[in-house]
């Protein structure tokens, strides 16, 4: 259930709409309270405070038309440069990296600090009034507009300075890598224990029962799209309550195809269509990938933004290695914790979950595999890699991950010796290759 939640909170609170929409209900709650109290203040208690509008009903009715048509106006170029800058982005970096703007919480609030003004001005309009009847002005009302007015102004000159700094390529990496290191402290909170070993599939296979797959039985995905989340603790839940054991086929991130198998149950007598039905439930799909569980997503958004440097049409090596570095940075924090066993217990000590978990090999690939071919004609990003790989060394706990490192090191120097055309360029990766290998086996 926190599993559900946590991902409805998480796609509201990434759409753009979330934060002005906020601030708007805000707006109108401030509106109706400052007029309420404008009903009920005395024109000598008004008089007394020198700051408060202090003019008439029309000078009122043109001082909050004007603001609420320049608010209106101003959001509306807001919003145009906004999508500007999404198309900017999404040519130069990839599309993957629209979702990062999406939530990017300063161009919201501007948004909203702008469509909040105009609609408390409206407000506000309605309730002054002039004529045989009487006459009407909310000066506590009007004074708060001026205050909105000049938060605008200043909003106004922080979106442009935030557009500008937003879009240069260093933010953009800098702030996926924030979002990385986030999921990492979510998805990875333990620390990796030296020297322990981490469950193979031998431990998976000797852990289930002998006639698993014979007498297991298939639950087929109801429906298609990318897996976003699961709920751990809801098959768990289901698992105890039918004492089942559940193997699972997929893990955050993948593509299920309706009709595929979502898992394997045992023994398939425990088995019935409500059962089903709770088991897709408890698999999050979506239309796209997104970080909540999917901690290899942030890693393959830097790899898009290095490869897209790399790439014939904008050959900028220097954007490839700042990504080379962040990714390295992020490596080495993952390097010290601990990943998710395969194997889910219950109290009891009785298997209920095997899992398909995401493993450090796969991360390593990700982080360095597709660049390491697009860069394999660049001599300096060859090195940076074999570099960043030899950082990453002094984080190592774990023999096994000591392997995968050297084995991606190997890799690394072979595609660069293989393209290298110079003497001295393979030269000088062997070199940069046998540092690393010592300090990735001092």
């Amino acid at each position: 259930m926190k599993t559900k939640l946590f991902n409805f909170w998480h796609s509201f609170r990434s759409s753009y709409w979330f934060v002005p929409t906020v601030m708007a209900v805000i707006s109108i709650a401030i509106s109706l309270g400052t007029t309420t109290i404008d009903t009920v203040l005395s024109r000598d208690v008004t008089e007394k405070f020198s700051w408060l509008y202090s003019g008439g009903p029309e000078g009122a009715r043109a001082i909050l038309s004007t603001v609420a048509g320049s608010m209106i106006t101003t959001a509306g170029v807001v919003f145009s440069i906004t999508i500007v800058v999404l198309s900017l982005t999404s040519s130069q970096f990839g599309p993957r990296l629209l979702g990062n703007f999406i939530r990017d919480t300063g161009i919201q609030v501007v948004l909203g600090t702008f469509i909040a003004t105009f609609i408390y001005c409206l407000l506000t309009l309605r309730v002054v009034q002039s004529g045989d009847s009487g006459s009407f002005v909310p000066h506590l009302s009007i004074t708060i507009a001026f205050l909105l007015a000049l938060a605008s102004t200043v909003v106004l000159i922080y979106f442009i300075q935030h557009v500008s700094t937003a879009i240069q390529a260093d933010s953009i990496i800098t702030a996926v890598y924030r979002d990385l290191e986030t999921g990492i402290n979510r998805l990875l909170p333990e620390q990796q224990e030296h020297a322990v070993i981490e469950p193979g599939h031998n431990d998976i296979k000797a852990a289930l029962p002998e006639k698993f797959d014979l007498e297991g039985w298939p639950v087929a995905a109801e429906k298609s799209g990318y897996l976003q989340a699961i709920d751990y603790d809801g098959l768990s839940n289901a698992a105890i309550e039918n004492d089942l054991i559940l193997h699972l086929n997929f893990r955050p991130g993948d593509f299920i195809a309706a009709g595929e198998q979502l898992l394997t149950l045992w023994p398939r007598e425990h088995w019935d269509e409500k059962l089903t039905e709770r088991v897709n439930s408890s698999f999050i799909q979506g239309r796209q990938r997104t970080d909540e569980q999917d901690m290899e997503y942030s890693v393959n958004q830097l790899v898009e933004v290095a490869l897209r440097a790399l790439s014939p049409g904008i050959n900028d090596p220097f954007t490839a290695m700042t990504c080379i570095d962040w990714l390295g940075a992020a490596l080495g924090h993952i390097t010290q914790r601990k990943f998710p066993s395969v194997l889910r217990y219950d109290e009891k000590g009785n298997l209920r979950l095997v899992i398909v978990p995401l493993t450090y090999a796969d991360i390593v690939e990700a982080a360095f595999g597709q660049i390491r071919h697009a860069a394999a004609s660049h001599v300096q990003v060859i090195l940076c890699l074999l570099g960043t790989i030899a950082a990453i060394a002094p984080h190592i706990r774990v023999e096994e991950r000591r392997k995968i490192l050297e084995h991606q090191a190997s890799m690394v120097a072979q595609s660069g010796r293989q393209m290298a055309a110079l003497k001295e360029d393979r030269q000088l990766i062997e070199e940069r290759y046998q540092l690393t290998l010592q300090a990735l086996r001092r």
